[in-house]
């Protein structure tokens, strides 16, 4: 048994706090477990110091900015000591303390990758934290009692890349290095696939949790789009709000689902003797897709009680069902294609009930 702290850190550790995600980082080809494993206990620790309500955002900010400069090697002037002083004790889910008092541990992983491993990791870290200064930076306080709203489409299509369509990117270049010869398709069209996919999950997680993230001041709804149909920010805290912004749910679930065809598309460019890494990409796709058609479904979707969530048992049934289907084409067409026509379905009637005279 190894008991190395490197051990324990990519092991125990990431599996506490990586929940979910850790089932598709042990499916994953042996190469790439590490480097992914520790961009994202390095992003875990990042975005949990970015959450952290109890500590101002501006200094919140700055914590966060000095394990930035951290992951690309600043010579610790007692930041991380900082960190776990000042953040730590505010967890209440142990494991989150934990990877924050042994951030020093993480980091000194870091040397031990490759050269190119190092500088991806890095790169990776330092995209998404910029997604959580713009966050910092951009909405108030939660305390505040104020909402600031995203101002166009573009600026969510931005954000998106920033937490998450990098992910692709990243996700990408791991498998061109670690598993070459494995991506028939030319880089740049997988690379550009790849920061689709990941804007497909994070879409999926703005609608999903846009109840609660309005309740702390933050509206990813683009303002020009709620201004088209007579919505303000505001507005979306009234009871009322799911039905009146429905027509502003319809046209980003359009969106979505253009961005999960890509996802689809990604996945299938993968061999189909590559199961571990197309079931790495197929449950995301699986999953989300699914709690788009709860969304769509969801008549009250801006209400913080009625969340549509995936249960955890429906994930583990999700990865069974994955499992006859993940090396066939036409069966993943048909099951993807299956879940993207009953979302379809729900936008067309309220196109329909819309126009209806």
């Amino acid at each position: 048994m190894n008991n190395s702290p490197r051990a324990f850190i990519l092991g125990p550790l990431l599996k506490s706090v990586s929940r979910s995600f850790y089932l598709t980082l042990r499916i994953l080809p042996t190469a790439m477990r590490d480097p992914v494993g520790l961009a994202y206990l390095l992003a875990r620790a990042a975005d949990t110091i970015a959450d952290t309500s109890l500590i101002s955002p501006q200094r919140r900010l700055e914590l966060l900015l000095s394990l930035r400069e951290q992951v690309n090697g600043a010579s610790d002037d007692g930041a991380l000591a900082r960190i776990a002083g000042e953040v730590a004790g505010q967890q209440a889910q142990p494991d989150e303390r934990a990877l924050l008092e042994r951030l020093s541990e993480a980091l000194a992983i870091l040397p031990q990758l490759s050269r190119d491993d190092q500088a991806a990791v890095r790169d990776i870290v330092t995209t998404l934290t910029t997604g959580m200064e713009f966050d910092l930076r951009t909405f108030p306080d939660e305390t505040s009692g104020q909402i600031v709203a995203l101002r166009e489409f573009g600026e969510l299509d931005r954000y998106t890349y920033l937490v998450a369509g990098c992910v692709g990117e990243f996700w990408t270049k791991m498998t061109y290095a670690h598993m070459p010869g494995t991506l028939k398709a030319a880089p740049d069209t997988m690379f550009a696939l790849g920061v689709r996919f990941g804007k497909a999950l994070q879409m999926t997680n703005v609608l999903r949790d846009c109840a609660r993230d309005l309740r702390i001041g933050r509206c990813y709804l683009p303002e020009t789009m709620l201004a088209r149909h007579g919505l303000t920010p505001q507005d979306l805290l009234q009871p009322q709000s799911s039905a009146r912004a429905r027509p502003v749910l319809c046209e980003l679930l359009r969106t979505s689902l253009g961005l999960f065809q890509d996802a689809v598309d990604y996945t299938l460019h993968i061999p189909s003797t590559a199961i571990r890494l197309r079931l790495a990409c197929l449950w995301p796709i699986m999953i989300g897709l699914d709690t788009l058609v709860l969304l769509a479904r969801n008549d009250a979707w801006l209400d913080p009680q009625r969340i549509s969530k995936i249960r955890r048992n429906d994930v583990y049934g999700i990865m069974a069902a994955s499992l006859p289907m993940v090396a066939s084409n036409g069966m993943l067409r048909a099951w993807t294609a299956r879940r993207m026509r009953a979302i379809e379905a729900e936008i067309g009637a309220e196109i329909s009930a819309a126009v209806r005279p």
